[in-house]
């Protein structure tokens, strides 16, 4: 009988041990995922899925750039909103986010580009001084612009006003690449897939910085999704396959579904 009240003190020790310990895994993780071959499968994806989604809401139902644009930004602000406010890393919202963020990327660059006038070049500089102004404001205010250090409200606010430079940047340079300097998609996704296998083989033999490094990767799979996705929904005069954009759109989320759910994802460590 005296056994019992002796033993729960010893348990209440064990279970506030556990919770201890939860707790400090948790503190330990990043609110970003691991970033894996997995994770940059479902980026480039996500980016292909930006384009043909943003070009099915402004072209295909006829809504233009203006409204897919607010559309697509109320969507961002909301997931932004629920990715902030949840206590650890969740798959799905954090490439609900992302997602999100390559098509308003898509419609406000457009937007920018086509019904403002200011054209793929002086779209291209504009959205590339806002991004490096971004990393550069963020790493002046926190001291580093490392996924690992994604753990506060304040740097997650920093990583996602960069991701959406990030993504209406590539778009518009993205168009530059195919339009304007006349590559067409084919010839613009062999330039920005070099230009990625570059930063592999720079990740793989040399010790520049692997946030750099990280960075030049995620800003050039926007335009390289970008040039995808046009090429799969253009039409067959202008170099696509002249797709149907909701089919194409429709078999990247199912892609993108299964990568999530049928492969395990960890967040990344919070650095130290």
């Amino acid at each position: 009988m005296v056994a019992f009240p002796l033993a729960a003190p010893a348990f209440e020790e064990k279970l506030n041990k556990g919770a201890n310990l939860r707790s400090a895994t948790d503190e330990g993780l990043s609110k970003v995922p691991e970033v894996t071959l997995v994770f940059w499968m479902i980026k480039i994806a996500a980016t292909t899925l930006g384009e043909t989604g943003g070009d099915a809401v402004s072209m295909s139902m006829n809504l233009g750039y203006l409204i897919g644009t607010a559309i697509f930004a109320a969507i961002f602000v909301g997931a932004v909103i629920a990715q902030i406010t949840a206590k650890r890393f969740h798959p799905i919202i954090y490439w609900t986010t992302i997602i999100a963020s390559t098509t308003v990327g898509t419609t406000l660059a457009d937007f920018a580009d086509r019904s403002l006038g200011i054209g793929y070049a002086g779209g291209t500089a504009l959205l590339f001084t806002l991004l490096l102004g971004s990393l550069f404001i963020w790493y002046r205010s926190l001291g580093s612009v490392s996924v690992e250090t994604i753990s506060s409200p304040r740097s997650e606010l920093f990583y996602w006003v960069t991701i959406m430079f990030s993504q209406t940047l590539g778009t518009a340079l993205g168009d530059w690449t195919a339009d304007t300097a006349g590559l067409g998609y084919l010839g613009g996704a062999t330039v920005f897939s070099a230009l990625l296998a570059f930063v592999v083989a720079a990740y793989l033999f040399t010790r520049i910085s692997r946030t750099t490094l990280f960075w030049a990767a995620f800003i050039l799979t926007r335009p390289l999704g970008a040039v995808v996705g046009d090429f799969l929904d253009k039409p067959v005069v202008a170099g696509g396959l002249a797709l149907s954009r909701y089919s194409a759109s429709a078999a990247l989320v199912v892609f993108i579904a299964a990568c999530i759910l049928l492969i395990p994802h960890r967040a990344a460590r919070a650095g130290t």
